[in-house]
């Protein structure tokens, strides 16, 4: 199918910058061209008067995985019986008939990285998916996008309920640091008994499940809130070689002249919240900002259900009333957590070749008056507001 886009401003979160009264065309499901478009199309959408963005994109929820308003029947991301389990799948858990995906639609937000929570030391693996589907298998983007752990204070207090370790910060940090050494054990015999044609160690779900994190091929996706755990999830990473994305980030701002030097993406929030437990003292609006303005790549979580899903651009905003600059705002939820997540190929802005996942609003996204027009999603009409 052939879908024009026209006289629209277009903020392509591109090396193309903003352009203006443009159009972009659409083929099947892919951006084909930008700029002034004629010629024939199945449908032309007239945006003049309109803003034209890239769907835009929440680098960690657990959407789908929590359901709303289930309570235990709908609660699938904790596997809180056993504080390692980097087997579990977000794809196995995600409902994609839950009310909060069409929640994200209407509020333009088109893709997703979701999976486990922060019960574990490992949590399992996350994934990146589109916000528009009723199959899970046909809404991925990516899966496994990374490995989930956590540090702190949520492993802590789940286990010492049921008195199990871990119940400190040093037992955490050891029972992670401890699968890893074997993961990589268990790697090295399974390469050397191929390279000789024999017969290599019993398989083992965990370790293989781990493997692309030892190999680079995924980040660890490290919960952390507080300086020190901030600290360890470093220092974890420097000793197996690992990537890493720092989530939530909490005192990100009182520590800037490290995360400088270190150089890790950070994921920040969810800020829209209460300050519910002792880590969380340091919360505050003005951190994205902060770590934006010293180099740091930052994207901007709701961490759904903390903050429902359609309020990813409201923290954005408020983000920016508290010192980030408004396009590093955009930024932070549209190329950046495309970039962090390794799925920017294909989406975070508009470009020949990626996927048309396209958000039309009547004013700026951070204006909490504007309101979305459509959304398209792999070129399709997701959403269209009533008029």
């Amino acid at each position: 199918m052939r879908r024009i886009i026209k006289n629209a401003k277009i903020y392509t979160m591109s090396e193309f910058g903003i352009l203006e009264n443009s159009d972009i065309l659409i083929e099947d499901n892919k951006i084909v061209e930008m700029g002034r478009i004629n010629g024939e199309a199945d449908d032309i959408i007239d945006a003049n008067g309109k803003l034209v963005f890239p769907g835009f994109i929440d680098a960690h929820s657990h959407v789908g995985i929590y359901e709303d308003s289930m309570g235990f029947e709908g609660a699938d991301a904790n596997e809180d019986t056993d504080p390692v389990m980097p087997q579990l799948r977000a794809i196995d858990g995600i409902n994609p008939c839950d009310i909060s995906f069409s929640e994200a639609l209407r509020a333009g937000i088109t893709a997703t990285a979701t999976g486990p929570g922060s019960a574990n030391v490992i949590g399992g693996q996350f994934a990146a998916i589109k916000t528009y589907g009723t199959r899970i298998d046909n809404m991925i983007i990516k899966a496994p996008v990374a490995m989930k752990v956590a540090f702190g204070e949520n492993p802590k207090r789940v286990y010492k309920e049921i008195n199990k370790t871990p119940t400190t910060r040093i037992a955490t940090a050891a029972m992670l640091r401890e699968v890893l050494f074997k993961t990589a054990e268990y790697m090295s015999k399974k390469e050397k008994s191929a390279a000789k044609n024999e017969d290599g160690p019993e398989f083992n779900i965990r370790f293989e499940s781990l493997i692309p994190v030892l190999k680079g091929k995924i980040p660890l996706k490290a919960h952390a809130h507080r300086a020190d755990d901030i600290y360890t999830a470093i220092r974890i990473a420097k000793e197996f070689n690992l990537n890493l994305t720092l989530e939530h980030v909490t005192d990100g701002y009182l520590m800037l002249d490290e995360l400088k030097k270190e150089k890790y993406p950070c994921i920040v929030g969810p800020n829209l919240a209460g300050r519910s437990k002792i880590e969380l003292k340091n919360l505050s609006f003005k951190n994205p900002g902060m770590l934006s303005k010293n180099g740091i790549m930052v994207a901007i979580m709701t961490d759904h259900p903390v903050i429902p899903i359609q309020y990813l651009v409201l923290c954005a905003a408020l983000s920016v009333k508290d010192g980030m600059d408004e396009y590093e705002a955009l930024k932070a939820i549209t190329i950046n957590p495309a970039k962090i997540l390794g799925i920017d190929d294909r989406v975070g802005s508009i470009e020949k070749g990626k996927d048309a996942d396209i958000v039309i609003m009547d004013g700026h996204p951070f204006d909490t008056f504007s309101t979305t027009h459509m959304v398209l999603v792999n070129g399709e009409i997701a959403y269209k507001a009533e008029k």
